[in-house]
């Protein structure tokens, strides 16, 4: 018999302990040999990332307890290391540097740059070529510079090979190693904005010529350039609305599977892959179909797609060598693993989860996908968890707290995947609206575009008119409606705060308050994000003091809590301080949580235990309910 409970105080399986004793990240796979390799990124050892060989003899991992597999490139790195047969190349968090593991399992530094970072290694077999994307940083000269280099695997020497972009990305042999494909943006773009796809000849000593531009341009995303076994490029592009697969024939772009979804994804980090080649006349590839994804084979004659039936919903860093596929999956009801297909019997291995949770699955809501209108006549996409508990259920009458989720980016997507960050509150009695407002990814580039010059006004009436819907349709409570979001998302919760009436306490997590502090004081990737998000800076000044939740401070009424690292370079913490001493100053009541170590995103399992727990804690206050969890208060501030 189920327990009668208040939503808010149903005791959840789902601890903050749990979350993080059992849990790891799992990354960038690749297939090299007969070997399988994976970054592993572990909360209960500082967040250190650590890369992991899978061969004949079992499982281990490469590097020490001394070193951490990490790029700080663009800040959000990615692409940090390179199994050859030279041995496997990787980027050190500490300093940057590239380091190579060699074939007895002894550690050598290889490069010695000062002020550089690297990310994105390339790698030619014959002749043996190790390539980078480099990233200077000198104090005197601007903003750091961003080249494709050449590294010697003698003496170290970083040679650079192409120059004059302001980011480079995804560079990309051909089979036989005399050209080479890569990708180059310019301010203000973002790689998803406007891409150019780069092609060159390599010559004898390793530099290039004839380099040309073959597809892209100001106005089209091209993503994951890649050569076929027969020594064909192809490569993702969004210049019919959707991220499709072309090839390359004849300097010609050759649509090779045209849809109406998503083969492609917002380059936040480097090494992001979408496809890869089974065998020479057929393609594997992951596509996303209102927010879902999907595995299919592609026909490169007749561009035939034939469906794969897997459990998962969303796939990542899907990689291909001899006939296997590698790739990182998870379902609504499963958590993220990494699997090797074998395509020549469809047999699937499941190698390493990312979490030894067993629950039973009626501990999890399911993520139901819904669409609802919104402002101006448009239409808005989100997931919608509803509570749910094997042992508990509310009094009769009663609707549950909802929290409105704002995904990071904006440039980003939400999935339906199974996640312990929805499940923790849903377990507890909450209902979570996680919603991929216009500007979301998935959705095709004009609905990508529609936050354009909109940042801090359609993502706001998204997340407003979603828990109006909810709450027309009778499944939340109201007057019981919190707003929480991290970085990007923090702004939004952050605007949407200040500029509805609708939220009734908010969590901002290394959010965004004042757009000119962010244009004026933030890192190079991002320095003119703002330009396609606001407008140009200064030009658009009024308009950032506009939509800036430091300037709308006095019409927040409700109470907010704070969480940020103290060492963020991406949003620094005077963001959020500025707001509290604002708000405090209001007499609304504030709650302020600073880490000490963490950067962007909380790392350590101890920040993201006390990050979960004084969030609850807080919620609690607000709604008036006790939660059945031990939580350690937090100081509510009101001056």
């Amino acid at each position: 018999m189920s327990k009668i409970l208040p939503f808010g105080t149903w005791p959840s399986a789902i601890t903050t302990n749990l979350m993080v004793s059992s849990n790891i990240g799992l990354a960038e796979a690749r297939l090299f040999a007969d070997e399988l390799y994976w970054l592993e990124f572990r909360p209960r050892e500082n967040g250190r990332n650590v890369i992991v060989r899978k061969r004949a003899g079992g499982i281990e991992d490469l590097i020490g307890a001394d070193y951490n597999c990490r790029s700080q490139v663009h800040e959000y790195g990615g692409a940090s290391y390179m199994p050859t047969s030279a041995g496997v190349f990787f980027v050190n968090q500490a300093d940057q540097q590239i380091y190579r593991v060699a074939a007895d399992g002894q550690v050598a530094q290889i490069t010695d740059a000062a002020n550089t970072r690297f990310a994105d290694l390339c790698w030619c077999d014959q002749p043996q070529r190790l390539l980078a994307i480099s990233e200077r940083h000198d104090a005197s000269r601007g903003e750091p510079e961003n080249s494709l280099v050449s590294i010697s695997l003698i003496d170290g020497a970083v040679t650079p090979l192409h120059t004059g972009h302001d980011f480079y990305a995804s560079a990309t042999f051909s089979p036989d190693g005399s050209q080479l494909a890569w990708i180059t943006w310019d301010h203000p773009a973002m790689p998803w904005d406007g891409t150019s796809l780069w092609l060159a000849d390599i010559a004898g000593d390793g530099s290039l010529s004839g380099a040309s531009v073959v597809a892209g341009g100001e106005s089209e995303s091209v993503f994951q350039p890649e050569w076929s076994p027969a020594g064909d490029l192809y490569f993702v592009s969004d210049r019919s609305n959707w991220w499709n697969l072309y090839q390359l024939v004849a300097g010609e772009a050759r649509a090779v599977c045209p849809m109406d979804s998503e083969f492609g994804r917002p380059q936040w980090v480097f090494g992001m892959t979408t496809y890869g080649f089974a065998s020479a006349d057929q393609i594997i590839v992951s596509y996303s179909v209102d927010g879902s994804s999907r595995l299919a084979l592609i026909d490169t004659a007749s561009g035939d797609l034939t469906q794969l039936q897997r459990p998962h919903s969303s796939y990542d860093s899907l990689r291909t060598l001899n006939g296997k596929v590698c790739y990182l999956a998870q379902s609504p009801v499963a958590f993220p693993a990494l699997y090797v297909c074998n395509l020549a019997d469809d047999t699937e291995e499941l190698v390493r989860a990312a979490s030894s949770i067993n629950l039973n699955p009626a501990h999890y809501s399911r993520g139901q996908s819904i669409s609802y209108p919104t402002g101006g006549g448009a239409t808005a996409h989100a997931f919608f968890y509803p509570p749910a508990h094997p042992e508990c259920e509310a009094p009769a009458g009663e609707k549950p707290p909802v929290i409105v989720m704002i995904h990071g980016g904006p440039t980003s997507a939400t999935a339906d995947d199974l996640s312990l960050k929805v499940q923790y509150w849903t377990s507890r009695g909450f209902a979570v609206l996680d919603v991929n407002y216009r500007g979301s990814t998935g959705f095709g580039r004009q609905y990508r575009d529609a936050l354009k010059k909109q940042w801090g006004v359609t993502d706001v009436e998204d997340c407003d008119f979603g828990v109006r819907y909810l709450a027309e349709q009778g499944l939340v409570d109201a007057d019981k409606a919190a707003i929480r979001g991290g970085s990007a998302g923090g702004y939004t919760t952050l605007a949407a705060l200040a500029l509805t009436n609708t939220f009734k306490a908010g969590a901002s997590l290394y959010g965004v308050s004042d757009l000119t502090a962010l244009a004026t004081d933030t890192h190079k990737f991002e320095s003119r994000y703002l330009d396609s998000l606001i407008g140009p800076y200064p030009e658009e000044k009024a308009l950032y003091e506009q939509r800036s939740p430091i300037n709308h401070a006095d019409k927040i009424t409700c109470p907010v809590i704070f969480l940020q690292g103290l060492e963020d370079k991406i949003v620094p913490p005077n963001q959020a301080e500025m707001m509290i001493d604002a708000l405090a100053a209001n007499g609304v009541p504030v709650a302020y949580l600073p880490f000490e170590g963490e950067q962007h995103g909380f790392r350590r399992s101890e920040t993201i235990v006390r990050a979960f727990e004084a969030e609850l804690w807080f919620y609690g206050q607000i709604f008036g309910f006790t939660p059945a969890d031990d939580i350690e208060p937090v100081e509510l501030v009101k001056r």
